[in-house]
């Protein structure tokens, strides 16, 4: 066991080069978190700016009714003036044999209502300038409205899409490692993401780096559906107990054991498939994220684990967010 020990120990400089993985690992997890919430946060903007242009759209059709009753009115109004022009023509015309005083007061309600009817066909035209202008703005708002619906229901479709994908690639995964599901294995779905748990008692002897037969079996028929499935990103995290660990001179505590046991699977996934090495990361979690706080034997066995976490790709809905 000490021979074996010894030659999984890693010179310090692939130390620090794994230390900088881990680094790059919890930033790239970071970002991702951060993606995921702003996909969100923009997903309830568009549905706000929906609500908000619906609104307006309401109001506007509302202050297109009525305008259109105005106009209507006036319509009417105009040709009732219009009526009574003609009769006072009429009359003028009749009267204009009559009395000085009498035809001078008929044409002066000529004229009142000559200029009456010029404000009312003034207002009339106004209400037609105004009643075309909330038309255009209806429409300008209706185009919009269905840009943004239809922006949105891509948003959406894209979701399921990914969603959809996440739930055949997990029950594709529950079919593969079936035979090791009462060994130490589990496939969750968490957060839009594939989780695979193996305990350390499927992978690894105790204090090891070196994964067991059994083990790499697991990993074998796991490398398999990863290869099959080039759009799902791969991180693979390690994770000890809080009971400390005094290695030795190269790995000296519970973050190398976490580190170098991640790297351990990395390397017989990429040698028994065809899977891109971009698509992996290898991450080291030591103690710090237990899956049970309680401080015994149970759940330490619990949280010395190695958990696989597959992540769809989302490069076609960052770019829709980016024409947004």
């Amino acid at each position: 066991m000490v021979v074996l020990f010894m030659s999984s120990c890693v010179s310090m400089k692939k130390y620090n080069d794994l230390q900088a993985k881990e680094k790059q690992c919890e930033e790239n997890r970071a970002a991702l978190s951060s993606e995921n919430m702003q996909l969100q946060t923009n997903i309830n903007e568009l549905n706000a700016t929906i609500e908000d242009l619906t609104k307006r759209k309401a109001a506007l059709e509302n202050d297109t009714n009525v305008i259109g009753t105005s106009l209507r009115k006036e319509n009417e109004l105009y040709g009732q003036l219009n009526a009574t022009y003609n009769e006072l023509l009429a009359a003028h015309e009749k009267l204009i044999s009559g009395k000085n005083a009498e035809n001078k007061k008929l044409i002066g309600q000529l004229q009142s209502t000559q200029e009456d009817l010029q404000i009312k066909e003034d207002k009339l035209n106004k209400l037609q300038i105004d009643l075309a202008k909330k038309e255009a703005d209806l429409n300008n708002l209706n185009a919009e409205l269905k840009e943004r619906e239809q922006k949105l229901a891509e948003l959406q479709n894209i979701l399921a899409r990914k969603d959809s994908a996440v739930m055949a690639l997990r029950n594709t995964l529950q079919d593969a490692l079936l035979g090791f599901k009462d060994k130490g294995m589990t496939v969750s779905i968490k957060n839009g993401k594939v989780y695979v748990s193996l305990e350390e008692q499927l992978l690894f002897a105790t204090a090891s780096t070196v994964v067991d037969q059994k083990g790499v079996e697991a990993l074998k028929q796991l490398a398999k559906v990863l290869d099959k499935n080039p759009d799902i990103n791969i991180l693979i995290e390690g994770h000890t107990d809080n009971v400390p660990f005094n290695g030795g001179a190269e790995m000296k505590d519970n973050w190398d054991l976490s580190v170098m046991r991640a790297t351990s699977v990395v390397r017989i996934l990429t040698s028994n498939s065809k899977i891109n090495p971009k698509r992996l990361t290898a991450a080291g979690r030591s103690e710090y994220a237990p899956v049970d706080v309680a401080n015994t034997p149970q759940a330490r066995q619990k949280n010395r684990r190695i958990e696989i976490i597959l992540t769809p790709k989302l490069d076609e809905l960052f770019k829709v967010l980016e024409t947004n």
